[in-house]
């Protein structure tokens, strides 16, 4: 098959006679627009609103293109692979079809249509989403998530473009991935399933391709796998490169047998090597299609086993249970033209820099690009990955039924073959909420959320990608409404911290088998503010622009209620800032070392969330200029292979209150050392108690056996007569030498304790940056002018003396420092 892009000569403009445009695609009508200077920037102060007014139009797109062979090729059509949402197609004044779904990869027949003599005109007429999703709602009258535009559920276009509690009301349009001129000559690959057997060091492929080829042609299909060549960092990788070839039957189907496979495994486990997969179809002896693809040769399912505490709910790459560790990947533009390989590239490499090895692909944005699987494959993150259905009911017509089974066959032979797929979802917190009678308005909504998540998708599934983990919702206990957010079964939401205003140390009560949301807010650093406004009028957290970039009603408010039982008050707009990150931070620090202490029982921590599609105040540890929140530092370390937790009783754990007669409390650390390895780890265990100063006033070292994969707790220390004003305990993880983990814990209210001034300075190369304390420094913050660095360590704890962290990114210019110490 001959594929041609067509990526040149498109212009557009809104539907009704305005002059024409120059257009890019892949691209959309607000980056158009935006482009040549026909709209405002969105995200600028509250622009939003008129922006967003702009999408009450139709706008059409036109490229034109010449195509001068046509007899010779027995199919001809047009193949897009993204067109959002409600659209028109016309080829040279025909229509040739229409499309009503952003998800979906829609192909048509051309082949009469084109013209070898002179321009061919494709023209595609997008219409306007707000209207479609008002006459829908008036017809149906389904609902969902208020942060939404009402009948948002009955366009297949993603739901956060209408607006959530993160995201903003900008529903952009356009044709966001590549259109291609597709010609055929005997026949053509549509997709190849691939199965894999592990068993006795070895590892059997059996394929399974689709294709359509001339009946009247000897046709057969070629299978070649070729091993990954040599790597330095894995010695068991060979030099040349090893291939494995095989002809399929006539149906289609075949096996390979590959001795002592190159397993691929998820980040801080082992290599991720990819193996080349290449169909090639042959006609008559010549070639006329191929079809090429990575794998990752591995087996990776849900470990459910009835246990003490209920029933398991454990990732299991090649026979191994390992301990989730990621966040809540949402879309990373509300513009869709603004996308890119290298803007996903480096939020992708940010998380493998803070050891993360999950992300779960949240289910109201949109299917990924290729290159996100493509990147997660590179770097070992496990995806999960829910269908593209989050916080409403929908209407199961027969055409809403057709429409919706398509969109599940093309992702699926899209992303199957991909090592990174971890398991499908069902949907985001549907099952929860239907089964609390939220958002129903009539009984046929129940019984259609079974039929979509119960029986379609499974049977689809069955079909396509069997081999592949299917979980009905998120969060679900196995589905059929059987308590789904159950603590002791299948994934869990827990949003008491946060939403129900809890303290932190709530989260030690739960013992979650997987938490696959849970989350915290705070504010983007000043530079990403100011990419919304620069008046500092607007530069105050209840201001009408800092409000409009919080989507979640109140919730600057709710930092603020947070901050008080914490810190003192800031005076100024950029310690409110900090002091926001550092909240943040230690709420998810809280939750996470709690789960890893109960390794075992717990076996996920995903938090909510990776990041943002526009500059705006959320639970986001990486904000959406790319700069690191406190809580993505906070992340690398508590996601560390090796980490040293504590569970002390303090203050902060026992809601004491000081004015009470009789105000006593417990003051003790319990030190656990989790090993998230597939190596035992002999770990040399040191703890200090220090002034605030940061002087050793007591020392305590013990020798610790870790088992790979798991945990391991040490005896309870009780400290009856620690002063929590000024003196506070450290804790640090050696081995062989190297401190691999280490953390300090203070007793009282932080906001109480007496830090000493810790005089803090700095000195760089360049390359490496020197902070030096006089005393304890809490919660160290290194910056530079444009708030963009990423250092190997920032916002750390420092027992007076110095640290030297290096610089990953951004320049060491205009730097400063402060702590805690300075709020």
């Amino acid at each position: 098959m001959e594929v041609r892009t067509l990526d040149q000569n498109w212009k557009m403009r809104r539907a009704g006679g305005e002059e024409w445009q120059e257009a890019v695609v892949p691209g959309s009508v607000y980056t158009d627009l935006l482009r040549n200077q026909k709209m405002e920037d969105p995200y600028w102060k509250d622009n939003e609103d008129q922006i967003c007014a702009l999408m009450n139009a139709d706008y059409e797109y036109v490229c034109t293109f010449e195509e001068s062979e046509i007899d010779p090729y027995s199919e001809v059509f047009l193949r897009f692979e993204g067109l959002d949402t409600a659209a028109e197609i016309f080829l040279n004044d025909t229509l040739i079809g229409e499309a009503c779904n952003m998800h979906r990869i829609w192909e048509f027949d051309v082949r009469s249509l084109l013209s070898a003599d002179e321009k061919n005109v494709l023209r595609i007429l997008l219409r306007s989403p707000l209207k479609y999703i008002a006459e829908s709602y008036k017809k149906y009258g389904n609902i969902g998530n208020e942060d939404t535009y009402e009948g948002f559920m009955h366009l297949r276009k993603a739901h956060y473009m209408f607006g959530w509690d993160w995201g903003a009301h900008l529903p952009d349009a356009g044709i966001f991935r590549p259109v291609r001129l597709c010609k055929v000559n005997k026949g053509r690959i549509d997709s190849v399933r691939i199965s894999q057997t592990h068993r006795d060091g070895r590892c059997i492929l059996d394929f399974d391709a689709e294709y359509a080829a001339d009946a009247r042609e000897d046709c057969s299909i070629r299978i070649r796998v070729t091993a990954p060549g040599d790597e330095k960092e894995d010695t068991d990788f060979i030099a040349d490169d090893q291939q494995f070839e095989t002809i399929l039957s006539p149906d289609g189907k075949g096996s390979i047998l590959i001795e002592n496979p190159r397993l691929w495994w998820v980040n801080g486990l082992g290599a991720q090597p990819l193996y080349e997969v290449e169909a090639v179809l042959f006609c008559g002896g010549v070639q006329a299609d191929s079809w090429t693809r990575r794998i990752g040769l591995r087996s990776m399912t849900m470990q459910r086993e009835k246990d003490t505490w209920g029933e398991s709910f454990a990732h299991v790459i090649n026979g191994k249970p390992f301990f989730a560790m990621g966040a809540d990947y949402i879309p990373e533009e509300h513009l869709l033209g603004r996308r890119s390989p290298e803007k996903t590239r480096r939020l992708l490499e940010d998380c493998k820099l803070a050891n993360f090895n999950v992300i779960r692909v949240w289910g109201g944005g949109f299917y990924p690009d290729d290159w996100f699987y493509d990147i997660c494959d590179e770097l070992g993150l496990a995806v999960w990955q829910d269908f593209m259905f989050a916080c409403s009911v929908y209407e199961l017509t027969p055409e809403f039924e057709e429409n919706i089974t398509r969109e599940f066959i093309d992702n699926v032979k899209r992303i199957r073959h991909h090592a990174c797929l971890a398991l499908w979802c069902g949907n985001n917190e549907m099952e929860m909420f239907v089964d609390q009678r939220c958002w129903v308005t009539k009984p046929t909504e129940v019984r259609d959320y079974l039929l979509m998540y119960e029986r379609i998708i499974p049977g689809v599934l069955k079909i396509h990608d069997p081999q592949t983990f299917y979980w009905p919702a998120s969060p679900s206990s196995g589905g059929s409404f059987d308590h789904p957010n159950d603590p002791n079964r299948g994934d869990v939401h827990y949003w008491e911290v946060w939403h129900g205003n809890k303290p932190f140390s709530e989260y030690r009560k739960h013992y979650f088998r997987y938490a696959s949301e849970f989350g915290f807010q705070s504010f983007p650093c000043k530079k990403t503010i100011e990419t919304f406004t620069d008046d500092p009028r607007d530069w105050n957290i209840f201001s009408y622009v800092m409000e409009k970039h919080q989507r979640n009603y109140g919730a600057n408010g709710k930092i603020m209620n947070y901050l008080q039982q914490t810190y003192r008050y800031p005076t100024r707009f950029e310690d409110v800032l900090y002091a926001s990150q550092l909240l943040q931070a230690d709420a998810i620090r809280y939750g996470v070392e709690h789960f890893r202490r109960n390794r075992g029982r717990c076996m996920g921590a995903i938090y909510w969330q990776l990041n943002d599609c526009w500059p705006v105040i959320s639970w986001s540890s990486i904000d959406y200029c790319g700069r690191w929140k406190a809580l993505h530092y906070y992340a690398k370390r508590f996601f560390a292979p090796i980490l040293i937790s504590c569970e002390e009783q303090s203050w902060l754990t026992q809601e004491a209150n000081m004015n009470r007669q009789h105000f006593e409390f417990e003051k003790s650390i319990r030190l656990n050392v989790a090993n998230e390895t597939q190596e035992d780890r002999r770990v040399t265990v040191r703890w200090n108690l220090r002034n605030a100063s940061g002087e050793s006033l007591r020392e305590e070292e013990e020798e610790v056996l870790v088992p790979a994969l798991s945990a391991v707790w040490l005896e309870k220390t009780e400290l009856p007569e620690v002063d929590v004003f000024s003196q506070y305990v450290s804790y640090e993880a050696w081995i062989g030498g190297e401190k691999v983990s280490e953390g300090t814990v203070i007793f009282s209210y932080p906001k109480y304790f007496r830090y000493e001034d810790p005089k803090l300075s700095l000195e760089t190369d360049g390359k490496r940056i020197t902070v030096t304390a006089a005393a304890y420094a809490k919660s160290v913050e290194i910056q530079n002018e444009a708030e963009d660095l990423v250092l190997s360590d920032n916002y750390f704890d420092l027992n007076g003396g110095s640290r030297t962290v290096e610089i990953l990114r951004g320049e060491a210019k205009g730097l400063r420092v402060r702590s805690v110490y300075d709020l």
